[in-house]
C-alpha cells in the first residue's frame, strides 16, 4: 500500500519548527518529501504544502495525528492499493 501524505500549512513562521521537528522522527519512513510554497512580491508566502510518500501505513497514521495536534496545520491522507 502506498500513503500519500498532504500538509497545508497556514502559517510557516509559526509552525515550521514543529513539523520538522515530527518529519525528522519519521525521516526514515518518507520516501519522498516534496515541498511547494509562493512566493508573494520577492517574499516567502506564509503558506505552504508538503506533500509526502510514506513506506509504512500504520506510522503514516502516526505522523498525521501528530501533525494534526499543531494549530494551522491541514492533513489529507490519500491510499493507493
Amino acid at each position: 500500500m502506498t500513503t500519500i501524505i498532504g500538509i497545508k500549512i497556514n502559517n510557516r513562521l509559526e509552525t515550521a519548527v514543529a513539523v520538522q521537528e515530527i518529519l525528522t522522527k519519521y525521516g526514515c519512513i518518507i520516501k519522498t518529501r516534496i515541498g511547494l510554497h509562493e512566493e508573494i512580491n520577492g517574499r516567502c508566502s506564509p503558506k505552504g504544502l508538503i506533500l509526502l510518500e510514506i513506506i509504512n501505513d500504520k506510522t503514516g497514521t502516526d505522523i498525521a495525528n501528530e501533525l494534526c495536534d499543531i494549530e494551522n496545520i491541514e492533513i489529507q491522507q490519500m491510499r493507493f492499493t
